[in-house]
């Protein structure tokens, strides 16, 4: 279970061009918006094709749930400059004794490294406040985007495995990496940091 810091719907991280933050109402359109396209449905491992009117909402508040009961930490990724527009999420979800992160970006910001710059940010501070030794992660064979952000942040394959993909109709292989704690270079710890004052909340 996540620690009470994480299970606190004001928890925030800053990296230098990104907030993560916890996902709120106010976000469900930008979310339908952008896992919309077929391009990001189809790299993920939950999220289906064509994607369901009132999805996103219910994204949003099982995200809020599993957040506040310390089963997952699931935040929404904006830029720095605009706050309240929601850009992809990262999440990591706990399995009994193992975490699993998970991750989409919207189209639109695909090229710039904002996702790997999230997933380092999360995974630096899950090391940093959690006793976990091990992150692991699994992705669609030949989802290249996906495998640069793993291997970006030092995330190693340890081998095949089945990948549910719902946008494609149902399991297709895929890869298992996992990152240890040793094994993570970290470049700086993130700081959970207090709500932007021009932040809205829903």
């Amino acid at each position: 279970m996540f620690p009470d810091l994480m299970r606190d719907d004001v928890f925030r991280l800053e990296t230098s061009r990104l907030w993560l933050r916890w996902p709120r109402a106010l976000d469900a359109a930008r979310i339908a918006y952008l896992v919309s396209a077929r391009e990001v449905a189809e790299q993920t491992t939950s999220i289906p094709h064509p994607y369901p009117p009132g999805a996103a909402a219910e994204f949003v508040l099982d995200a809020r749930r599993r957040n506040l009961a310390g089963q997952s930490l699931i935040l929404v990724v904006t830029l720095k400059g605009r706050p309240n527009e929601a850009i992809g999420a990262v999440s990591l979800n706990l399995e009994g004794d193992e975490a699993e992160i998970g991750y989409w970006l919207g189209k639109p910001y695909w090229g710039e490294g904002y996702m790997s710059e999230a997933v380092r940010a999360l995974i630096a501070m899950v090391f940093q406040l959690t006793e976990l030794d091990a992150i692991h992660a699994q992705m669609r064979r030949g989802n290249q985007r996906s495998r640069q952000v793993l291997e970006a942040v030092g995330f190693v394959p340890v081998g095949p495995g089945l990948c549910a993909a719902p946008a494609r109709g149902g399991a297709v292989p895929g890869e298992r990496f996992v990152l240890t704690r040793p094994a993570f270079a970290d470049e700086g710890l993130p700081r959970p940091v207090e709500p932007a004052p021009q932040m809205q909340t829903a």
